[in-house]
């Protein structure tokens, strides 16, 4: 049931996805637009408790909300959600997807095409992948990368001001490309941090000094300052795992490929992260760069 709240703000908002990410955007969601409409696996007291809607399946969602917000790994978990008579697409409403999923560009359009023709239009389709990860999803400033039609891009930028900026880069897709370009630097980077980590440690250099000194510098990022403290410890336990990095990584170079870009540094990052999860090290927090560049061939200290 819609609120008279939800009315005033006229637009319903659901959320499928309630993990590290989906669950605080839900509870920003929740506080702004009064209400807000949930399913998951399992139920989610907490969220009901302080005030979410829940629904047993995704087509509850669907007959409740104007605007749907994905946050799954990927495409085959949307899949699973649209399809079947209890899914998202079975509905009879108008309804706006907004695929929050870090994922294919090509593949979200091909999803649209499909969803479009399958429901004669009923069902739209916004690509929107965030950046900041979980320090942005709490503070409820993400980076939110809006791709589609420009009137469904704003009827999302109004959905999901309240986790962050929404900005509409482009056609359907753009978000996508640009969450791609995104990752690439932030793979980049973060590879980076853990390499000149393990040459500073094995050169005698005190680490942490080190990072707070080029902290004020260049070499100053938003990585650094929330991954400073594991790349000088070596805590690399879960938070941001490595191996959603190799996907997106996978996702650049078929952007590449699709827009001829012979890139220089995307196939190395790609090569080395592939590499990473090979190792068996993919499950941990991005930080793991420093433990896979110290144990890559023979390690061990060298001279300075």
């Amino acid at each position: 049931m819609t609120t008279a709240r939800e009315s005033e703000a006229g637009t319903a908002v659901g959320v499928i996805g309630l993990g590290a990410m989906g669950d605080p955007m839900a509870r920003h969601l929740l506080d702004h637009h009064g209400a807000v409409h949930i399913t998951a696996r399992q139920p989610r007291p907490d969220l009901v408790e302080a005030g979410a809607t829940w629904h047993d399946d995704a087509a509850g969602v669907a007959a409740a909300a104007d605007v749907v917000l994905l946050m799954l790994p990927d495409l085959p978990e949307i899949e699973e959600v649209l399809a079947g008579e209890r899914g998202l697409a079975a509905g009879d409403r108008p309804l706006l997807l907004a695929i929050g999923s870090t994922t294919s560009a090509p593949g979200v359009r091909a999803l649209a095409d499909r969803l479009d023709g399958a429901t004669e239009g009923r069902v739209r389709v916004v690509d929107a992948p965030v950046s900041g990860g979980e320090d942005g999803a709490h503070a409820g400033n993400l980076s939110i990368m809006l791709g589609g039609a420009e009137q469904d891009c704003d009827r999302v930028a109004a959905a999901l001001a309240p986790c962050g900026t929404p900005v509409r880069l482009g056609p359907l897709g753009a978000g996508q490309v640009a969450k791609a370009c995104n990752q690439l630097v932030v793979a980049s980077t973060i590879l980076a941090l853990g390499e000149a980590t393990v040459l500073a440690d094995r050169s005698g250099i005190d680490v942490r000094a080190m990072w707070e000194l080029l902290g004020h510098g260049y070499a100053s990022s938003r990585l650094l300052q929330t991954r400073a403290e594991k790349l000088i410890t070596g805590d690399d336990s879960p938070s941001g795992m490595a191996k959603y990095l190799l996907k997106d990584l996978r996702s650049g170079a078929e952007v590449a490929d699709a827009t001829g870009t012979e890139a220089a540094l995307l196939p190395a990052v790609l090569a080395a992260f592939t590499e990473l999860v090979d190792d068996g090290l993919g499950d941990r927090d991005m930080a793991v760069t420093r433990r896979f560049v110290a144990e890559r061939g023979a390690g061990g200290p060298a001279p300075a």
